[in-house]
């Protein structure tokens, strides 16, 4: 029995080959296109201006992903939710929607877990179960859109996994959810996070995409920074940040250096100093970010005194800083937090 195609993440043009290949003209590739990625269809049947006949063909030809909602936390503070979804073979990702004065913002996984494991996450605790395919990041949107009413308007690729461990589904899932034909949500409104893996980065400055790059940073030193970060035993601070300049200056979008204060690790004026003397002149800012506390780990967030103290340094040296809302923290907001708790039947 061959194995279905993954109708979801298709392209346009791919999916007008397909049909072709059923004896099917263009224009019902495009009402199928309109369908999955405007109509936000949750299955063939629901595709009310094509014929049973075909809405059958499709049905023995294609699988259609829709994840199914295992569980959604709305935060009594802010109305953030947390959805946990599972996907067609049982496992589960979780996403978060958040609502701010600009726009509604989506934070979806771009893996089943992660094995890059940065000490303060929890996505990475058991290790990379898969990469999702364009059709489950996609979906992700779509489900929550569906459910909410409102239009998702920006997306940030900053769950679960990294993003330059599952490379061709990212820029597809980019492309697509970018796509005058779909969603349509700007490129400039799309934000991938990555740890820093430099072959990843030097490959995404030439894809020719107008979307933000963050790269986890969350110490000045290699010292600290492997401390926190295995990956950063790879690459080091310098050839990761060579990249990002090369990133800036092919793309022209501005770099966003994420920072998890932890208390007592790196949080204090001397990491300030240095941090500021590195990414001086490298057109970003910095997102100061308080770390979750995950019970699997001893990080403790900073106060906020030595948070303020941060900033304020790093302004007066001149860079953009902003310290990044908690959303949803009663509703464990966190990555992997949701996903961990489930699979622990807790």
């Amino acid at each position: 029995m061959t194995e279905k195609k993954d109708i979801k993440s298709l392209y346009l043009p791919e999916l007008e080959q397909e049909l072709a290949l059923l004896g099917e003209k263009s224009f019902r590739a495009k009402q199928i296109y309109q369908w999955l990625h405007q109509k936000l269809a949750a299955g063939f049947d629901e595709m009310s201006n094509l014929s049973r006949p075909l809405r059958e063909k499709l049905r023995e030809e294609f699988e259609l992903t829709c994840l199914q909602a295992v569980d959604v936390k709305i935060s009594r503070i802010d109305g953030t939710r947390k959805y946990l979804f599972r996907l067609g073979d049982g496992n589960v990702i979780e996403s978060v929607w958040m609502k701010y004065h600009h726009g509604d913002s989506v934070c979806i996984s771009s893996q089943v877990g992660c094995r890059m494991g940065c000490r303060f996450c929890a996505s990475t605790i058991d290790g990379l179960e898969r990469n999702l395919t364009a059709s489950e990041m996609l979906d992700q949107i779509y489900r929550i859109q569906a459910d909410t009413g409102e239009r998702v308007s920006n997306v940030v690729v900053m769950g679960s996994g990294e993003p330059m461990d599952n490379y061709d589904n990212v820029i597809r899932f980019i492309r697509m959810i970018s796509d005058e034909q779909g969603l349509h949500i700007s490129q400039r409104n799309i934000t991938v996070s990555t740890c820093g893996i430099v072959p990843g980065i030097l490959k995404f400055a030439g894809e020719g995409l107008s979307v933000t790059l963050a790269l986890s940073l969350h110490a000045p030193s290699d010292e600290v920074r492997q401390t926190l970060m295995p990956i950063a035993g790879r690459y080091g601070l310098s050839e990761v940040l060579d990249a990002c300049r090369q990133y800036f200056e092919k793309t022209g979008r501005r770099l966003t250096f994420e920072y998890s204060l932890v208390s007592g690790v790196n949080d204090n004026l001397d990491e300030a100093r240095a941090l500021a003397s590195l990414i001086r002149g490298m057109h970003g800012h910095v997102n100061l970010i308080p770390v979750n506390p995950i019970k699997e780990r001893d990080f403790v967030q900073s106060d906020q005194r030595a948070i303020q103290a941060f900033k304020n340094y790093l302004e007066k040296q001149g860079i953009q800083v902003t310290v990044r809302r908690e959303m949803g923290r009663d509703i464990n907001g966190a990555c992997g937090q949701l996903r961990r708790s489930f699979l622990k039947g807790g």
